[in-house]
């Protein structure tokens, strides 16, 4: 396959390209910047012409501000535009490009599971309804702004990540340097769902999404077995052997990091990876702490 991708560089494009890469595909990079032979320039905001598409079986979209830092309306505004906009951008100019020359033949899209925002105990599937706040809502908005490219054929996939396992990035370095020095220790009540996804689980399940054809519509990119935060703690700590003896209390989290923390660390989502056990995909990290020893070893 010929695939085009945005954020190509980012933490998950990076991964998703070197996948790609050895599977014999070829990958180009959808850039804001001068491109680089082979790669495609865009802005968000306008419109891209179709026929820069026109060569690419595929077009994968990662690109949008990272949710990380304080919640303020102009953020998580931009974080929401971010998102709705240049996933509408990309969705005229796939669809366009499909209807003129049969290419792209597939959308896959980057989401979260953030769609389903703080539901405590309750298994959620593809099928569970959105939650509510900040995050249901930009979800539901950055899933729809992909309807141009559905409505005119091609096969859209939503791809509701959770919270990304990797040394380089996502949500782990944060928690690092705490853990080293022995002052890690349980979030809040420690009783969450974090449902997570090894990096290399997020790269395979996209390329796999690429490939087979009845992978369509939402798909929870999570491991099979999401961990309550205490079972979360106690596995890092035992993977880096250090001791998880010192809480940070409810209060602090949200004193410290506001509607961030409130959501991100102290809400609970268990959510479960119906549509990829369902499709065939094969976890190459199902387990949380085997997951963590390979990142470690």
């Amino acid at each position: 396959m010929r695939v085009l991708i945005s954020g190509a560089s980012g933490l998950i494009g990076s991964a998703l390209c070197r996948k790609l890469a050895q599977d014999g595909d070829e990958t180009a990079a959808l850039v804001r910047h001068s491109p680089k032979p082979g790669d495609v320039q865009w802005n968000p905001r306008e419109a891209l012409d179709p026929q820069r598409l026109f060569d690419f079986d595929a077009v994968v979209h990662l690109a949008g501000k990272n949710i990380a830092g304080h919640w303020s309306r102009k953020f998580k505004q931009e974080v929401r535009e971010s998102r709705v906009l240049g996933t509408h951008t990309l969705a005229m100019a796939v669809a366009s490009s499909f209807r003129q020359c049969g290419n792209p033949r597939a959308f896959i899209c980057a989401s979260a599971v953030g769609y389903y925002g703080n539901r405590g105990d309750e298994v959620l599937t593809e099928d569970s309804a959105p939650g509510e706040g900040f995050l249901p809502e930009t979800c539901i908005a950055w899933e729809a702004a992909a309807d141009p490219a559905r409505q005119a054929g091609l096969r859209v996939a939503h791809m509701r990540t959770g919270v990304v396992l990797a040394k380089d990035g996502g949500a782990l370095p944060p928690l690092l340097l705490p853990f080293r020095l022995g002052l890690g220790g349980r979030i809040g009540d420690g009783q969450q769902f974090w449902s997570w996804i090894a990096l290399e689980d997020i790269a395979g399940a996209s390329a796999f999404a690429l490939r087979n054809q009845s992978v369509s519509g939402p798909v929870n990119v999570v491991a099979p077995n999401p961990a309550r935060v205490v079972e979360f703690v106690r596995a890092l700590g035992d993977v880096l052997h250090r001791p998880t003896m010192l809480p940070l209390p409810a209060f602090a989290v949200r004193m410290l990091l506001g509607e961030m923390g409130e959501t991100l660390l102290l809400g609970s989502a268990r959510v479960m990876p119906e549509k990829l056990q369902a499709t065939g995909y094969r976890f190459a990290h199902p387990d949380l702490r085997s997951a963590l020893e390979t990142l470690f070893a």
